[in-house]
């Protein structure tokens, strides 16, 4: 706006609203609790008020309707009014937004992957390493802009709150599985006591000298009154 770029503003912020809308409508369908859609200057962020132990399909459905909805919107949109510039900003968008790195799109699909193959501690354990890494090789490969230092700065703020809240994002893992029922159908048997090893959409058996159930395990981590 400041620059006087006005079409290139009204297009990359369009581009982006509706991208954020696949993201609500995903939302909205599985009935998740949407908090608030920030707009940034260079993107927008829609934060959701939901239980981390919601289905895997569910987060990946919600994830992929934004770029889906982006892609048919953009290419609806040029068949009434053809531009160039649209297709290269939604082009850059995507590109951008796909990138394994704490809090863009890229990263959450790739959490999703691991969560696929390991347990839910390391999976978001590896969502942060692979994302300081994306950053270092970005910032050895591309060549810096004040528009690209204010992005890295924001990336990089949101990626040490990840990083200062994985305790206590992992103990909230732990918190609703002892306070709420959930229906998985897939089954899993940890030997030992070990909640480390908890995986998302998986119910748990612990196996000592005898099997223990998952309530009963995180009942000797949760329960301070029978601690006391």
């Amino acid at each position: 706006m400041l620059t006087g770029n006005f079409k290139g503003f009204f297009l990359f912020t369009g581009i982006i609203l509706i991208h954020e809308l696949g993201h609500v409508i995903g939302a909205l369908y599985y009935k998740w609790n949407i908090e608030k859609i920030i707009l940034l200057p260079f993107g927008a962020l829609t934060i959701f008020h939901e239980k981390l132990n919601r289905p895997l399909k569910e987060e990946f459905v919600v994830l992929i309707l934004g770029p889906l909805f982006q892609i048919i919107g953009v290419s609806v949109i040029y068949l009434f009014y053809p531009s160039g510039d649209m297709v290269s900003y939604s082009n850059l968008i995507l590109a951008f937004n796909l990138l394994p790195i704490v809090p863009l799109d890229g990263s959450k699909l790739m959490n999703i992957i691991l969560n696929k193959l390991t347990n839910f501690k390391k999976s978001h354990l590896w969502t942060i390493y692979i994302s300081v890494l994306t950053i270092i090789i970005l910032l050895l490969k591309i060549e810096l802009s004040l528009i690209i230092i204010l992005i890295i700065l924001f990336i990089l703020i949101k990626l040490i709150e990840e990083i200062k809240n994985h305790n206590n994002m992992f103990n909230l893992f732990l918190l609703e599985r002892y306070t709420n029922k959930f229906h998985f159908k897939k089954r899993k048997i940890i030997k030992g006591k070990n909640v480390e090893k908890i995986k998302k959409d998986y119910v748990h058996l612990f196996y000592t000298d005898k099997y223990h159930t998952e309530k009963e395990i995180l009942r000797e981590r949760f329960d301070f009154t029978r601690k006391m």
